[in-house]
């Protein structure tokens, strides 16, 4: 016999020559005996078990730390996003205000539609806040109309400014939650 001949190559050679639907059929057997011996396993083996706990907690850790991380980037974003907005300044004629109000609302209604675009949808939103008139009607038109992520980057928006004495943003009848007025907090 061969030396250069060996189970596995044998296997493998078995494997390539098989029609697909057994190759299927071979890699489902091998899964399933797989689930089987995982789950003999974590029954019978107290270690195994304590190892995957701690895996799923280390996990859920880093998961949240993640979280965390990405809720300080967004706030920090906001900010920025809000700081950089004021230097700009807004209009003061009324001719100017109402132009900048129409184009405001316009390009955050367009931007609401993407998901990743939310802060910039809601940074026009905040601008046009910023020029009307009273601003505590809008605030309820955004409530019925605008997604709650949008609202909520609003709220902070608006809590960050300090400028304009709200009340209620983000928990008017519209709103799905009844309330973000917590977001807001720092």
């Amino acid at each position: 016999m061969s030396s250069s001949v060996r189970p596995t190559t044998i296997a493998l050679a078995t494997v390539r020559q098989m029609p697909l639907d057994e190759k299927l059929l071979h890699a489902d057997r091998v899964f399933t005996a797989y689930a089987f011996y995982f789950d003999h396993r974590r029954r019978t083996d107290p270690e195994f078990r304590k190892a995957l706990k701690r895996e799923s907690r280390r996990i859920a850790k880093a998961a949240k730390e993640e979280a965390e991380a990405q809720g300080a980037q967004q706030k920090r974003a906001i900010r920025q996003a809000v700081d950089d907005r004021q230097e700009e300044g807004f209009p003061t004629t009324v001719e100017d205000k109402e132009s900048f109000f129409m184009s405001m609302v316009g390009q955050g209604e367009s931007l609401c539609q993407n998901e990743a675009m939310h802060l910039e949808a809601a940074l026009c939103f905040y601008s046009a806040l910023k020029v009307y008139p009273q601003p505590s009607d809008l605030v309820a038109i955004y409530d019925k109309t605008c997604p709650k992520p949008v609202i909520d980057i609003l709220a902070e928006m608006v809590a960050y400014d300090g400028s304009m004495p709200l009340s209620g943003l983000g928990g008017g009848p519209g709103s799905d939650a009844g309330g973000s007025s917590g977001a807001i907090d720092d």
